[in-house]
């Protein structure tokens, strides 16, 4: 399929490794996302990014699910622009807004709690059908959310995903500082859980300092969650907390509370999961 065949629009956003526009498709009447990636022609420097290769092989493996949480990749083009380039798009999915832009429009006293609820629900079932398909997201924030006018919460942005295996070495620094777990702060082994940190976030202006916000709202580990794998010591942070949830976000119902540490908490492998036992929600 030629991306010729859409009537460009807008750009809506531009990343590390593309940039996003809107487009229309004449036949269909549906709007899409086109994300052009622009690469060497043949020369040492030539073939596809790793990354969009990547992405492009992860969103085929899920493509036959078509998990409602999850945006699809419907196509992928190749387009020679020059003797020196190739532009390599992605034909995406589209959705009008991302988390930050919905949640931007939300009356002034906020979301009433089983919307709220709902999204959430939506943004662990997506995560856990990624999860369970051992695909680790690596950048999940507002703007990699989307939410359609119907309401439906869908994972978007897998430029960073990769496909995990104990056995699969990791790139330590990931993830955009403010929802960076820290496993991946410390640049220790990490796997799915740093996406489950992800869900809450704290606004760090370097990595020491995001550290230092941690340790302020949850108190320092016991000894036996610090990584082994690390040299900096746990001593080196001295902090005010822990703080309870509710006075982070005071607001916040106590069950929503008691969920925010459940994933902020210290240790990946007691931090909470994405699944959830459908004949037992609690």
């Amino acid at each position: 399929m030629a991306t010729s065949r859409y009537e460009p629009g807008a750009e809506i956003g531009v990343g590390a490794y593309g940039t996003v526009y809107k487009a229309r498709d004449p036949h269909s009447d549906h709007f899409v996302a086109l994300k052009s990636v622009s690469v060497p022609n043949g020369g040492a420097g030539g073939g596809l990014p790793v990354s969009t290769a990547l992405e492009v092989a992860l969103l085929r493996q899920l493509e036959a699910f078509e998990h409602p949480n999850v945006a699809w990749l419907m196509d992928v083009c190749a387009t020679s622009r020059t003797d020196q380039e190739i532009k390599v798009t992605l034909v995406l999915e589209h959705v009008d807004e991302d988390l930050r832009m919905y949640l931007d429009k939300a009356p002034p006293l906020g979301l009433p709690a089983e919307t709220m609820e709902d999204l959430m629900s939506q943004f662990l079932r997506g995560l856990d059908f990624l999860h369970a398909n051992c695909i680790i997201h690596r950048d999940l924030k507002p703007e990699n959310i989307l939410v359609t006018s119907g309401g439906t919460v869908k994972l978007a942005d897998f430029g960073l995903a990769r496909i995990y295996s104990y056995q699969t070495a990791l790139t330590p620094v990931v993830v955009t500082l403010w929802y960076r777990a820290p496993e991946a702060l410390l640049q220790s082994a990490y796997a799915t859980p740093v996406d489950m940190w992800s869900a809450g976030c704290l606004s760090g202006n370097s990595e020491a300092d995001q550290l230092g916000k941690i340790s302020d709202l949850i108190g320092l580990p016991p000894e036996d969650d610090w990584p082994r794998d690390v040299s900096l010591s746990g001593g080196a942070f001295h902090p005010r907390g822990p703080c309870p949830g509710q006075s982070v976000v005071p607001e916040m119902e106590e069950l929503g509370a008691h969920l925010l540490l459940e994933m902020l908490t210290f240790n990946p492998h007691k931090r909470t999961s994405a699944f959830r036992d459908e004949g037992n929600p609690e």
